[in-house]
């Protein structure tokens, strides 16, 4: 099943079943969002899917339409975005790493000729073991935190890069989108596709500054896929510049070109009693092998990012924007 968040013509979110073939929405009844959705269907025991079914709804709506207008909103969120966590996996997809370790390699001081860059190593820890055999956990993959949910820009919103920041860059990524239960038990709703969007000239110049890069805004949408997935997903990340394409690639996801599970990585990241708290809403990035940055390729403002992966539903299109910091140095006040 496929689902979004909408804003009806009262301006009030609302949750539809997309038509893959009519392309058409249909409005659900009596649930004004996809976390109100995800709560009932724990609390009654049932999957996401059965609940939609239930909630019932004759209204039918043009999804493109809806698109157009910038009615469409990211397919979960929290009513308080504080209680949304982003956050994200790196070196997980197979060929992950090879940009990385380019941009990392010549600034890190080797203890001798031929040794691996920390990125590399990563990297092989998961091609090793990030695909574990039975219960035991697998290889820890490199985990890092975006933001809350007051980062997530909506399908069609622009990306706002602040003004101190060194470059804003697409990342093209499956995203697992989930609700914890009353119990402390991690539910995933689905997946969505997403931009991760990172600052790439910062991450180069030194490894610790990853930290710093990936507090950013990102984007997820503009459905939610309920269920499992196929092993392998293919689809094209472009940039946009006015009636041109800039540059546009193929990109692989899905665990046939991952080294790590998506078991393991979910184990990796709810591990810790934090992650589990009850009511609490989480966007996980999954990770990317495919970035405009390593082809020498810099957005600027005005450029649309465009990510397709159609086993997800339609494109994720979002404009980059730069946009004032509002706080400067000293800005800092001693009671």
């Amino acid at each position: 099943m496929r689902l979004i968040q909408f804003l009806d013509d009262s301006g009030a979110t609302r949750v539809g079943v997309v038509d893959s073939h009519s392309l058409r929405v249909r409005t659900l009844d009596s649930v004004e969002s996809t976390y109100a959705l995800a709560t009932s269907a724990i609390q009654r025991g049932r999957s996401l899917q059965a609940q939609a079914e239930l909630q019932g709804g004759d209204a039918r709506l043009d999804y493109a339409r809806l698109l157009a207008d910038g009615r469409v909103l990211a397919p979960l969120h929290h009513p308080d975005p504080a209680h949304c966590r982003v956050t994200g996996t790196g070196l997980t997809h197979l060929g992950s790493a090879a940009a990385r370790d380019a941009m990392h390699q010549n600034l890190r001081q080797k203890a001798e000729a031929g040794a691996l860059t920390d990125s590399m190593q990563m990297f092989q820890w998961g091609v090793e073991g990030g695909t574990p055999k039975g219960d035991a956990p697998g290889a820890q993959p490199e985990w890092f935190y975006k933001g809350d949910g007051s980062i997530v820009a909506a399908p069609g919103s622009a990306l706002s890069s602040p003004d101190f920041a060194l470059d804003g860059g697409e990342e093209p990524e499956l995203v697992g989108l989930y609700l914890i239960g009353p119990d402390g038990t991690p539910h995933r709703l689905g997946f969505a596709v997403g931009n991760e969007f990172s600052d790439h000239v910062t991450e180069r110049q030194n490894y610790l500054y990853l930290a710093h890069s990936k507090l950013r805004a990102c984007a997820i949408g503009p459905e939610l896929r309920t269920g499992g997935l196929p092993p392998d997903l293919r689809g094209t990340s472009r940039i946009r510049r006015g009636e041109s394409v800039l540059w546009e690639k193929p990109f692989f996801t899905g665990e046939a070109n991952m080294c790590h599970s998506l078991a393991n990585l979910e184990y990796h990241h709810f591990k810790y009693a934090g992650h589990r708290r009850p009511g609490d809403v989480h966007l996980h990035f999954f990770g990317t092998a495919t970035l405009s940055f390593a082809d020498g390729v810099r957005a600027q403002p005005g450029d649309v990012f465009e990510i397709d992966l159609p086993e997800l539903g339609a494109p994720l299109r979002n404009p980059l924007r730069s946009a004032e910091s509002r706080f400067a140095i000293g800005g800092v006040h001693t009671l």
